[in-house]
């Protein structure tokens, strides 16, 4: 290939010697005697190397590599230190020797280059390997992409992976041959005790074991080692046991640990069959990286999967609980049946009337197993909670003739509360496609709920009406309101928690279970509404519940 060169001498006659000589071995060239002149042909063009007088050296740095010509009687010329690649030659030099000194440098500084791009290359290849590693939590694949990666970047013939028996990670193996070559028996790797021994060898002292080959001219104590020996970081031989030879009948094994903290985890084997190999020390530490990368790919991945098997079980508990109280729900509520019958059939007896004074107790009575049959219903409700939608009947339903069936059949109760219910006159009862029985509970549940918790002389208005948003949908809201005891600002976000019942209802001693909003919220949610509570303590409660009045989006949801 053709090369220019730039040379820069004050010296008119040794210029014009160095000039010649390069030319005559090729090279185009371009002269000067000045630093001016140095300055304005390196504006111009790229030359392979500039041979300039120490004088006229740039202050600048370059890319381009500088033969220096020094004075060996000047000591202020043979302390130059150009910036950039240099070397230096005695002046006059021969021309023989000014040639030779000049192609090395270019020499030198095309190898540099060369390896820069190999390297580049490899971490092109590897930061892919490193991004497969990341995109799955499989443990398996995260193996399999580390030997494939490795035996195709390196064009080894055999890369093996293994963890040990270790609580961070899976026990995982995996392999990869070269196209064309038989897997490896499985007696030519060390055994999973030799292995641990040589990995933990290895991770000890933040090192990497070849068993062939030099260390190439780039490399670092440390990094690679000769003959299967191992070196630590300052250069001196490991103490103590010795690490596995690697892979049986193989010219050329590296060994990579992988751990985690204080300890090592697992352990990589790259092999050649029949040549030698030897290990720049950005291989080796690219190496590292993506090893580094799988053991906490590794790591991850055996977190995930324990979470997740803990999450099953979870479910299955959770499964098992709510089919557990089904049955016991069912099984209480047959024996309460006959009860309630029973209960009926005596009071409203004429052939043997009851006194008053048992009449009384029997009152109370029934009072206390409807309570009991409210409870049984609700739990009942909760453990079939997410597991119903396929129970719900949708059916056209008249919203104002709903509120005006579950007033009516309130009324007896507020009336012993001495609490008034007003139901607002709806100018157009809106139609909705809703479950009818369960759209009853909704609303039974907050009036009995606005009822309970308003003291004697209170009022409860239930209003409703019809509207349409910004995006077209049309809705429905009911407004339950009263002049209850209300709720404080501390307790209202808690109030749909099942179970939860608010500070001055457990202190009013108010009879309840937590559990009629928390399955008024669920009824709600799977007929595509929302419900929300605004509440003032002392002063009273309004819950808003809003549902759509699209047939389309009723039935979607």
């Amino acid at each position: 290939m053709p090369r220019s060169a730039v040379v820069a001498d004050a010296n008119a006659g040794r210029l014009a010697l160095n000039a010649a000589a390069l030319r005559d071995a090729g090279y185009t060239v371009h002269s000067t005697t000045d630093a001016a002149g140095l300055a304005a042909l390196l504006d111009g063009c790229q030359p392979a190397v500039m041979v300039v007088d120490a004088p006229l050296l740039p202050a600048a740095e370059s890319e381009v590599p500088v033969l220096v010509m020094v004075d060996l009687d000047n000591i202020a010329e043979c302390t130059v230190r150009p910036p950039g690649i240099h070397d230096c030659i005695a002046k006059p030099p021969s021309p023989r020797e000014l040639v030779h000194r000049a192609t090395a440098l270019i020499d030198l500084v095309s190898r540099r280059n060369a390896s820069r791009q190999e390297a580049e290359a490899l971490r092109g290849q590897l930061r892919q390997v490193s991004a497969a590693v990341r995109a799955t939590n499989d443990p398996q694949e995260i193996a399999d992409h580390v030997v494939a990666g490795f035996g195709r970047t390196f064009k080894a013939d055999h890369v093996c992976l293994a963890t040990f028996e270790d609580h961070r990670v899976p026990p995982i193996t995996a392999a990869w041959s070269r196209p064309g070559l038989d897997p490896l028996p499985a007696d030519a790797l060390p055994d999973e005790e030799e292995a641990r021994r040589t990995a933990d060898l290895l991770w000890a002292g933040a090192e990497t074991l070849s068993s062939d080959g030099a260390e190439t001219d780039d490399a670092e104590p440390g990094t690679a080692a000769t003959d299967g020996a191992m070196q630590g970081k300052g250069g001196h031989a490991a103490a103590g046991e010795a690490p596995a030879s690697g892979i049986a009948n193989a010219a050329s094994t590296l060994a990579i640990p992988m751990g985690e903290g204080s300890s090592s985890l697992g352990i990589i084997w790259i092999a050649s069959v029949d040549r030698p190999r030897t290990w720049s020390r950005a291989e080796l530490g690219l190496i590292q990286h993506v090893a580094g990368n799988a053991a906490h790919g590794l790591i991850q991945s055996h977190l995930i999967s324990s979470q997740q098997q803990v999450v099953k079980q979870l479910q299955q508990l959770d499964k098992a609980k709510t089919d557990f109280l089904a049955t016991v729900n069912h099984e209480l509520r047959t024996p309460l049946t006959s009860i309630m019958a029973y209960l009926d059939m005596i009071q409203e007896s004429t052939e043997q009337p009851v006194s008053a004074e048992v009449h009384q107790m029997l009152d109370i009575v029934v009072r206390n197993t409807e309570r009991l049959r409210t409870l049984i219903e609700d739990m009942l409700s909760v453990s079939r909670n997410g597991l119903d939608d396929s129970l719900m009947h949708l059916t056209p339903v008249r919203l104002g003739q709903t509120l005006d069936l579950v007033a009516a059949a309130l009324r007896p109760l507020a009336k012993l509360q001495n609490v008034t219910i007003a139901v607002d006159p709806v100018p157009e009862d809106p139609e909705i496609l809703a479950d009818e029985v369960q759209l009853q509970q909704v609303f039974t549940n907050l009036v009995s709920n606005a009822i309970k918790f308003t003291p004697s002389g209170g009022r409860i208005e239930v209003g409703s009406e019809s509207h349409a948003e910004a995006d077209g949908t049309r809705w429905a809201t009911v407004s339950v309101a009263d002049t209850g005891i209300g709720i404080s600002s501390e307790e209202i976000d808690h109030v749909f928690t099942r179970f939860y019942r608010a500070s001055n209802a457990m202190s009013g001693a108010i009879p309840g279970t937590g559990l009629g909003l928390a399955i008024t919220k669920d009824i709600v949610a799977r007929h595509g509404g929302h419900i929300d509570v605004a509440s003032t303590l002392g002063a009273g409660t309004t819950v808003t519940v809003s549902l759509p009045l699209d047939a389309d989006r009723s039935r979607s949801n």
